[in-house]
């Protein structure tokens, strides 16, 4: 489980947003930022709910339920209530290109 799994194309996912995928029974959110689109598990580590249901600032998503915000390129929470990391996966695309395939490495974690 090491090989690359397309998601779909940079255009997809609109700046500012993420998108939730279900990969290998995995819940995985993908935020498309200005520096670029990252992929992190797609559940609060506190509440066990969907991030990618919460909203983007710059390269935080916020937990839409009790507001901890998670750095989408490290998956550490930096507000509480959530203390604990959640996963991120590493993802391979081309953000100034709209047709750029989005690639996600699965198996993988940065």
């Amino acid at each position: 489980m090491s090989d690359q799994l397309e998601l779909g194309i940079v255009s997809d996912i609109p700046l500012g947003t993420a998108r939730q995928f279900e990969i290998d029974d995995m819940l995985i959110a993908v935020v498309h930022t200005a520096e670029g689109m990252y992929a992190l598990e797609d559940r609060c580590s506190h509440a066990d709910v969907a991030l990618s249901e919460g909203e983007v600032e710059g390269c935080f998503l916020e937990c839409w339920l009790h507001g901890s915000a998670f750095d989408v390129r490290t998956g550490v929470p930096t507000s509480p209530p959530a203390i604990t990391p959640v996963k991120t996966f590493a993802i391979a695309t081309n953000i100034s290109d709209p047709n750029s395939p989005i690639l996600l490495t699965k198996g993988t974690t940065k």
